[in-house]
């Protein structure tokens, strides 16, 4: 019976040890939590724990959740949070405090914050915005010789007025810019910005944030606000100095890395090479800038590269623009059968036009002779004179003959 009582009594007294210590440790909900816009698509969440909350060994976190403009939660044991998201639709979130123990967790009631919607008619902001970034060279610092650049281009909103001005802003980590330059529709309103040179870096990993107000005098424009990864929308140069050998036949083709501030190690490539003569495409992927193949004596080929950063140095994007196209190989016996056909026709072209003209011209003459002229030359008519005169003598001649002939019969009759 004594070593039952004592048993129930340690149980009881354990237990109240229990009830005891997680009254002491009891979670309050934090204070003064506050949500502000601290740049584009940027805020800062901040609370205070609350001052009733016995810190005495206790280890707080506090379990953050948001909920606009997408659903997200982390922890974090700050009193404050940085959370970079669209700002257009508001946004609003929740935070507790929590605590882990060894076989228990605690956690408080939730306290609320929330950023409002920005102002605006629906229909008014821009749709279909895209942004594409590419690195160039610099000539402006030794410090940055890569620059990188962006473009972005959007839709007018189906509900903005026809005096709707659209303007655009990025933000890469600290630095914001508003754009410069920008390409006009037929209403003379902005739809593209284009930034030569910008803040950000192509190795990076912070997000891209790009947002596009506007004002018109006939209705409130609605902003816009979206994130972009650069890994996602950075646009490849292709490779440089691609050089192509042919030895008997073997095809020896080389390249440099693109225009990038990434290293060589960090690039895959692409060949494709096309033999123009029977259509067949050869598609290679390679982790070197070399490459050797067998073609054929009568064939012409054409070689193209592309590249893309692998993802040993950054995530994995989309790959890069072609290089422009080298054709190698011989092209003779194409030539000489495209003139086999080309020539033949030509002539009999020629010679069915040279007909035509030919019966052609004699159709106009039988449709119109040509009139005979009156004769002048003078030899013409000397030799007609003469003519007259020679049968005029010969006639004078037979006369004469015939006169003296009747003479002398009459004299001979009448004298004897």
């Amino acid at each position: 019976m004594l070593p039952t009582l004592l048993i129930l009594v340690g149980a009881w007294a354990i237990l109240q040890a229990d009830l005891l210590s997680d009254r002491k440790v009891l979670l309050l909900p934090p204070v003064n939590f506050t949500i502000k816009a601290t740049g584009l698509a940027q805020v800062l969440l901040h609370w205070d724990p609350n001052p009733d909350q016995e810190q005495r060994n206790v280890d707080l976190q506090y379990h953050v959740k948001i909920n606009v403009p997408q659903k997200d939660e982390y922890n974090t044991r700050k009193t404050e949070s940085k959370y970079v998201a669209p700002l257009h639709n508001g946004f609003g979130a929740n935070v507790r405090s929590i605590l882990w123990r060894s076989n228990s967790f605690l956690a408080s009631n939730w306290v609320s914050a929330e950023l409002k919607a920005s102002p605006g008619s629906s229909g008014t902001s821009v749709i279909n915005l895209t942004c594409i970034t590419n690195t160039v060279l610099s000539s402006h610092t030794h410090l940055r010789p890569y620059q990188v650049s962006l473009r972005c281009t959007w839709l007018v909103g189906k509900n903005a007025p026809e005096d709707t001005q659209y303007f655009l802003y990025y933000r890469f980590g600290v630095w914001t810019e508003e754009c410069q330059e920008y390409s006009r529709d037929t209403l003379n309103r902005n739809t593209a910005c284009w930034f030569p040179r910008t803040f950000i870096n192509s190795k990076g990993f912070e997000q891209l944030a790009v947002h596009v107000n506007g004002s018109s005098k006939h209705a409130a424009i609605k902003p816009f606000d979206q994130l972009f990864t650069p890994h996602a929308i950075d646009q490849v140069n292709p490779p440089m100095n691609v050089t192509v050998g042919i030895e008997e036949t073997s095809l020896y083709i080389q390249w440099e890395k693109p225009v990038s501030a990434f290293p060589v190690h960090c690039f895959s490539y692409e060949l494709k090479i096309y033999n123009t003569k029977n259509g067949y495409f050869q598609m290679e992927k390679l982790a070197t800038n070399k490459f050797i193949s067998k073609i054929d004596e009568v064939s012409t080929y054409s070689i193209q590269v592309r590249a893309a950063v692998s993802s040993s140095c950054r995530v994995s994007g989309s790959w890069g623009e072609w290089s422009q196209p080298i054709y190698v190989g011989k092209e003779k016996k194409p030539l000489a059968e495209w003139h086999l056909i080309v020539f033949p026709a030509t002539a009999c072209f020629i010679l069915l036009i040279f007909s035509l003209i030919c019966r052609v011209c004699r159709i106009w003459i039988k449709l119109f002779p040509p009139v005979p002229a009156p004769k002048s030359n003078i030899k013409d008519l000397l030799v007609v004179t003469d003519s007259e005169n020679a049968a005029w003598n010969e006639t004078k001649i037979e006369v004469v003959s015939c006169v003296e002939e009747a003479g002398f019969e009459v004299m001979e009759n009448s004298v004897f």
